[in-house]
């Protein structure tokens, strides 16, 4: 399994709606792709700006390929991007998942 992480900053009185924008439009997205096993939003205020996360994690590379085109570690912007964020990381970070627990799960340390 492999984790995509993708890493974007607003404006903080943007936050509402970029949110809402990728709850909308980028998790569907995303969910939608055979081989795409999970989305998680995360986000922070730091200051006037709110840092994004998107955590992705995908069953192989082709996967991820089909999603993200032949380019697997460049980021994928959405054109109403332009209206949030403060500038465009060109890649994100793929890492090999080696350990886990689902969420609604006691894990055993």
């Amino acid at each position: 399994m492999i984790a995509r992480l993708w890493h974007g900053r607003t404006l903080v009185e943007k936050t509402t709606d970029y949110l809402a924008f990728l709850t909308e439009r980028a998790v569907p997205d995303y969910s939608g792709v055979n081989g795409c096993l999970g989305v998680y939003l995360f986000h922070r205020i730091e200051g006037n700006v709110t840092h994004f996360q998107t955590l992705t994690f995908w069953s192989s590379e082709e996967e991820i390929r089909a999603f993200a085109g032949d380019e697997v570690l460049r980021a994928k912007y959405y054109p109403e991007d332009q209206e949030y964020l403060l500038e465009f990381e060109e890649q994100v970070l793929h890492y090999e998942v080696t350990e886990g627990c689902p969420l609604n799960a006691v894990c055993q340390v």
